[in-house]
């Protein structure tokens, strides 16, 4: 049983490690808090999994900054398609 509670405090850090390498390839730092908050997003308890849903859930007081944000990441992914693929 302990070994359960150990990897489950070390989700974490292994879901950091996990960003870290997606933002590394994503290339930019501009792009590590938009790549973080549409992952999170993708994690959320809800239905719908599109831009809208995530945006409202995860800045409710700024819906149209975060939609904007995470469309963005979405729609004008400048990285290489292959390298993030690899990455993952």
């Amino acid at each position: 049983m302990s070994r359960h509670r150990t990897n489950f405090s070390r989700q974490p850090d292994r879901l950091q490690a996990y960003l870290d390498g997606l933002t590394r390839v994503a290339g930019h730092a501009d792009r590590v808090v938009p790549i973080e908050n549409y992952t999170k997003g993708l994690m959320l308890p809800i239905e719908r999994k599109s831009v809208e849903p995530m945006a409202a859930r995860l800045a409710p007081g700024n819906v149209r900054q975060m939609h904007q944000s995470l469309h963005h990441i979405v729609a004008d992914a400048p990285w290489s398609d292959d390298a993030l693929l690899e990455q993952v």
